[in-house]
């Protein structure tokens, strides 16, 4: 009964797969997976065997039909006297297939949220090229919109546009009951992926590294940190510090100031995330064109050019660009850990569950 149902279960998830543009049902398995693993683990006497991880293998069809054709070793896993954990569920030792089921549970976790991740990327990728660059072109037009509260919401329309994203997905996720846990690093994964765009686009673009321009960004992140602020910190709460690149950068280009500053002072109060080869070449491109000042101080050059050199002779290879992580940022520990004690009741159930023999294990309580 047991691998029939994991078997069941296990091929209900599988047209998710071709499912990665429908993000509801995508979330939807999402939390349903992730409930029935935590309620497999906890269901676990804590033993090395029960805590150790199968080692890694790509997810396939064929490793769930092994699955079901290992019935017989499936009875090894309900064969040994059960006891209640703290979690009120009678707990077992946990044997094959059983540890492959939850490894192949796990997978499919691994990969919802990877498909999750790809489809907030893929709409946010082409708002974020527009938001790189202020879309006016002249400084009367920079005043004139000073001036006008609409013509500055006209400016932050790609900014907005990516907070109505978030917001989309947020709202989603959470009607899904998605764990708060895996949405609080969703969230952070995104916003680092925002930071690396964004800052590789400035290292990338003169007409991106000056004074206008960084007020552009400031202002657009600031719209970033009043949603994520709104969001609660159970689901973003650090996600505006995975932008610190981007941020850091802004910070340079819109200071004041700046001939009287020290390269000790920019790296200790403004660029700490920063090498110095990044900073070297925002410096290099910067242009102020506000102000029309000087844009560092002649120490400060100094400084910059020695410092740049030593980090060249201790850096072997560095590049200045930054690299997006894609990998999996959570452990099936972390949604354990995090998830609330799930109270099961025979009222819970479906009637057609209830009522059918071979559900009779769902039925079972400990004494």
């Amino acid at each position: 009964n047991w691998c029939r149902v994991w078997l069941l279960v296990l091929m209900s998830a599988f047209p998710l797969l071709k499912a990665e543009h429908d993000v509801r049902t995508l979330a939807y398995w999402l939390s349903n997976l992730s409930a029935l693993t935590v309620l497999l683990q906890r269901s676990f006497k804590t033993t090395r065997t029960a805590l150790s991880t199968p080692q890694r293998r790509r997810f396939s069809s064929e490793r769930t039909f092994h699955t079901s054709q290992t019935s017989n070793a499936g009875l090894a896993y309900l064969g040994g006297q059960s006891v209640v954990g703290a979690t009120g569920l009678p707990q077992v030792e946990a044997k094959y297939p059983a540890l492959l089921f939850k490894q192949q549970l796990v997978d499919l976790i691994e990969k919802v949220y990877g498909m999750i991740s790809d489809s907030v990327k893929k709409e946010l990728n082409p708002l974020l090229e527009l938001c790189i660059q202020d879309p006016r072109t002249s400084h009367s037009n920079l005043a004139k919109s000073n001036t006008n509260g609409l013509g500055q919401q006209n400016q932050l329309a790609h900014w907005l546009n990516i907070v109505k994203v978030l917001a989309n997905y947020l709202d989603v996720l959470k009607a899904n009951h998605v764990p708060s846990i895996l949405v609080h690093k969703l969230f952070v994964q995104i916003f680092s992926l925002i930071d690396v765009q964004l800052f590789n686009r400035l290292l990338l673009r003169r007409e991106c590294c000056s004074f206008s321009n960084g007020e552009y960004v400031k202002a657009g992140l600031a719209e970033l940190k009043h949603w994520s602020d709104n969001a609660t910190r159970e689901f973003a709460g650090s996600a505006w510090e995975a932008l610190k690149h981007i941020r850091q950068a802004v910070d340079f280009l819109v200071i004041s100031l700046k001939p009287m500053r020290t390269l000790r002072e920019i790296r200790a109060d403004v660029c700490q995330a920063l090498s110095i080869q990044q900073l070297e070449r925002i410096v290099g491109m910067y242009l102020d064109d506000v102000n029309g000042s000087n844009t560092i101080s002649a120490e400060f050059a100094s400084s910059l050019k020695a410092a740049a050199r030593e980090e060249a002779n201790t850096v072997t290879t560095f590049s200045i660009l930054l690299d997006d992580d894609s990998s999996i940022p959570f452990s099936l520990d972390d949604i354990t850990k995090t998830m609330p004690i799930i109270e099961m009741a025979d009222d819970d159930l479906l009637r057609f569950v209830r009522e059918n023999p071979g559900f009779a294990f769902l039925l079972q309580r400990g004494e």
